[in-house]
């Protein structure tokens, strides 16, 4: 089962989101809240990504950053 919401303060890690993806603006960061699925669903808006692609690109981003989903 995906977990959908990023544990703790989602403030820490808009940077490191913003960093990997700069095409996501500060305001979408701030809508997404450390919601998975927003996150993939803009990958998906700002990259062209399929979902499967945008979803790969999480996953990596997850393998590289130790931030648990809740």
């Amino acid at each position: 089962m995906v977990n959908n919401k990023i544990a703790g303060d989602w403030n820490l890690f808009k940077g490191k989101v913003k960093e990997k993806w700069g095409k996501i603006t500060q305001n979408e960061l701030d809508v997404i809240e450390g919601t998975r699925e927003q996150l993939i669903g803009k990958l998906q808006e700002h990259y062209d990504y399929s979902y499967e692609e945008a979803e790969k690109e999480v996953v990596k981003w997850e393998g590289e950053n130790p931030y648990p989903w809740k």
